[in-house]
């Protein structure tokens, strides 16, 4: 792994002025322990001047393509005018340190590469204060990452949620790192059979976890169906209920009772199974479920009417809200459309009259000489007769 770069630049003073005249170059490496690291002494434009690299102790490793300690681990990979690279097998923390490539010059160049050595952590161990929770409790789990180097990081897990840690840091005697990560949090029902992974990140390992299921006890669920009869319960049928009870530990008891009084006396009750036959109005009232286990106790309701035997017969259940709406806007839109037409007809024969006028005043010059001439004279004028239609 490269983690750095040194370079060292030899300026010769010319006519022109500074010239870069040669460079030499080489690369920071982290290992992992017990692998392999390349060092790398790299010149540009080299003039034939003499490439070397030395161990932390500045002890010659090579001499250009010779090796002089005897070191069987360190083997040359290449040797050219502008490199020399060397391979270091079976890394140890002992090979840590400032390797130094040197270039026989006037003056000689250094440029400096450390390796540093990775040690990875020991399988994380992952404790739990409780093997057996109780819903609603709050736990604690630790997880402990040994002996690594450079310190790891521990991230926690539950399920697919990401849960908050607190890491504690000890440096050991051999200058290797131990990290610890405690844990808290309350737990659910729905906890139960979940995993809770402890995840270790180190730049010597990939993927280093351990988990730990969670086993959550929880008291029961209570749940009451009607078996019989599917529809509306009349006087003279009969009534059958059956309890649903789960939880953890499974309920060691289940009871039925009746709220406020006491379950008719030829109930039959099998278990979870509540049967009652020949019902009548006196049964009306709230059936209870009741279930308990070591973690505590719970109930479901099932409320009794008893209706009348004739109940709900030659009528339907329902009603079609949609239809008998539909039927009165009709009747009403009916209704506005007479409206109408009678208010159009009467006003139009408004003040019609047909009167019947007495005979011979047509003829008369003036009104006097017609109600003179007229047909019965003023004798008649009280018989004039009108009709209104």
């Amino acid at each position: 792994r490269l983690r750095g770069v040194r370079a060292f630049t030899v300026r010769v003073r010319g006519l022109g002025g500074y010239v870069v005249s040669q460079n030499l170059v080489t690369d920071n490496v982290s290992v992992v322990e017990g692998e392999m690291a390349i060092i790398s002494c790299r010149v540009k434009d080299n003039d034939d001047s003499v490439i070397q690299l030395l161990n932390p102790n500045r002890q010659t490793i090579y001499f250009r393509d010779v090796r002089p300690l005897k070191d069987a681990r360190f083997q040359l990979v290449n040797f050219s005018d502008n490199e020399l690279r060397v391979s270091l097998s079976n890394v140890s923390l002992s090979d840590e340190g400032r390797y130094v490539c040197q270039l026989y010059t006037d003056p000689p160049q250094e440029a400096y590469a450390d390796i540093t050595v990775l040690i990875p952590p020991g399988n994380p161990i992952i404790e739990g204060r409780d093997e057996v929770l109780s819903e609603g409790n709050e736990t604690e789990m630790t997880c402990t990452a040994m002996s690594s180097k450079p310190a790891a990081t521990i991230r926690w897990m539950k399920g697919d949620k990401e849960l908050p840690g607190k890491p504690m840091v000890e440096l050991t005697y051999d200058k290797m790192y131990t990290v610890t990560s405690r844990l808290t949090f309350t737990v659910s029902k729905e906890d139960d059979g979940v995993p809770v992974s402890c995840i270790v990140d180190h730049p010597a390992v990939k993927d280093f976890q351990a988990q730990k299921y969670l086993e959550v006890q929880y008291k029961p669920e209570v749940k009451i169906l009607v078996e019989f009869p599917p529809g509306l319960t009349r006087e003279g049928e009969n009534l059958e209920l059956t309890c649903h009870a789960k939880g953890k530990p499974q309920p060691q008891r289940v009871n039925w009772v009746k709220v406020d009084d006491d379950v008719p006396s030829h109930a039959v009750i099998t278990g979870g199974d509540l049967y009652i036959e020949n019902l009548n109005k006196s049964y009306n009232g709230t059936y209870r479920c009741v279930a308990s286990n070591t973690v505590g106790e719970s109930f479901d309701d099932y409320i009794l009417y008893v209706y009348d035997s004739r109940a709900g017969e030659g009528a339907p259940r329902t009603v079609d809200h949609a239809v008998i709406g539909g039927v009165v806007a009709v009747v009403v839109f009916a209704m506005l459309c007479l409206l109408i037409v009678l208010g159009r007809y009467f006003a139009r024969h408004k003040g019609t009259y047909f009167t019947h006028e007495a005979k011979g005043a047509d003829d008369a010059a003036d009104a006097d000489t017609a109600i003179i001439n007229a047909e019965g004279g003023h004798t008649n004028s009280d018989e004039k007769k009108e009709y209104y239609i």
